[in-house]
């Protein structure tokens, strides 16, 4: 499966944006190589350029979300357990975060390294209200990738490595923010 992800990568690489673009819409709904891989090649070759490819990276995969978002509804749970297979309880878990976070679980799938793609389709499914799903989508796919690129513009290719754990600790803030604001909004409610 490695070597599959590989070649796709490079076969994506060799498109330039062009295969940044699909790479970003496809990884939405389906399996494929996250589009992080070649954005940060990108950025590190031409690092003047790296904005420009983050939003090119944030409109592809924002679109296909919804892509996803169709799939999901038009084809509901039939379509999410042949993607998914393996991950049938993936669903479950779905629902249930989305029973107590709606966009928040769109937003933060879009922006960690979970999969989107369970999420886009999932929200489809479940039909989530599409503009709430879009926002979210488009806001934590932009965070992730706007990131990636700002990080790598200004500090280039020392700090490759860490962005995993750079991405990893501002999903932390981002968590722990949405549960504050949640418990205020949850506490004020009841006032």
């Amino acid at each position: 499966m490695h070597e599959i992800f590989v070649s796709m990568n490079n076969w994506f690489q060799t498109m330039g944006v062009q295969g940044l673009a699909i790479n970003s819409c496809i990884e939405s709904f389906f399996l494929v190589p996250p589009p992080d891989f070649l954005l940060i090649a990108m950025d590190l070759a031409k690092p003047e350029k790296a904005l420009y490819y983050a939003t090119v990276c944030t409109i592809a995969s924002a679109l296909g979300g919804v892509i996803g978002y169709l799939i999901g509804l038009f084809g509901g749970r039939p379509v999410f357990n042949f993607l998914f297979r393996k991950k049938r309880d993936k669903l479950d878990a779905v629902e249930k975060m989305y029973a107590e976070y709606g966009s928040f679980a769109v937003f933060f799938s879009a922006f960690t390294p979970i999969p989107y793609k369970v999420f886009t389709i999932a929200s489809g499914i479940l039909k989530m209200n599409f503009i709430k799903f879009f926002i979210a989508s488009f806001l934590g796919r932009g965070a992730r990738f706007f990131l990636v690129s700002l990080v790598l513009m200004f500090f280039g290719e020392a700090v490759k490595k860490y962005l995993e754990l750079v991405i990893l600790a501002v999903s932390i803030v981002i968590v722990i923010f949405c549960v504050i604001v949640y418990k205020k909004v949850k506490h004020h409610g009841r006032d």
